[in-house]
């Protein structure tokens, strides 16, 4: 896995999250509710095949070519992440829906 480091920082990032709000809360719903909010973010952003969603929208539901020869198994990328407005929109609408959400549950 190339993003070991990064699941094991935003692991850590999560951990002192649950705790700052299990201190500020006393309560186990919210640091529980944190904790999954907090998993279900770091799986949808480190775990899917960026290089498969990483091209334009209207090429999402076509089969992605494998690349073949020698060297077929790294990856050539030339960017880590393209900038695709349509992508960008829908993934803040949802992440800002599920913190909006999230922030209302931990501070009620």
């Amino acid at each position: 896995m190339d993003n070991d480091a990064a699941l094991r920082t935003s692991l850590v990032a999560l951990a002192a999250l649950m705790a700052v709000v299990g201190l500020c809360s006393f309560s186990l719903k919210k640091v529980l509710a944190t904790y999954a909010y907090g998993i279900l973010g770091i799986a949808v952003l480190l775990l899917p095949d960026w290089e498969f969603f990483d091209r334009d929208f209207s090429q999402w539901f076509t089969p992605m070519t494998v690349p073949q020869g020698p060297g077929a198994n790294r990856i050539a990328r030339s960017g880590r992440f393209k900038f695709y407005p349509l992508r960008v929109a829908v993934l803040s609408a949802i992440y800002c829906f599920g913190l909006y959400k999230w922030w209302m549950f931990v501070s009620s």
